[in-house]
C-alpha cells in the first residue's frame, strides 16, 4: 500500500510533510547568533521562559522584537515632533517642542 492510500502505514513525519507542506506558512530564514548575557539578565530570561512555558531562546527573540518595535515608535515620534516644529510659527510652541525633543534625545 502507498502512503497516499493508507496514512497509517507511513511514518507520521512523512505524512505530515506531504499533507501540510504547501498550506503551512514558511518561516522566515533563521540565522544562528551567539550572544553573551549578564548573569542577572540570563536569570530573568530563564524565569520568564519557565513562567511562560517556552524556551529561553523564544523569550530572547520576543524581547528583541519588542525592543526593536519600541525603537521604531520612538523614531517615528521624534520625526513627528520635528515636522511639527518645522511647521510651527508660534514661539512658545516651538520652545515646548524643542524641549520635548531634547528630552527624547538626551533624557531628563
Amino acid at each position: 500500500m502507498s502512503c497516499s492510500n493508507n496514512p497509517e502505514s507511513c511514518d507520521g513525519a512523512f505524512w505530515c510533510r506531504v499533507v501540510y507542506h504547501e498550506i503551512m506558512a514558511h518561516p522566515a530564514k533563521v540565522i544562528r547568533q551567539s550572544i553573551s548575557l549578564p548573569s542577572a539578565v540570563a536569570r530573568r530570561v530563564k524565569t520568564l521562559a519557565k513562567r511562560e512555558r517556552t524556551s529561553a531562546n523564544r523569550v530572547i527573540v520576543d524581547l528583541i522584537e519588542t525592543g526593536l518595535e519600541a525603537r521604531e515608535r520612538e523614531r517615528r515620534a521624534f520625526f513627528e515632533l520635528a515636522d511639527r516644529l518645522a511647521r510651527s510659527s508660534d514661539a512658545a510652541e516651538q520652545k515646548r517642542l524643542k524641549e520635548e525633543m531634547a528630552r527624547m534625545t538626551f533624557g531628563e
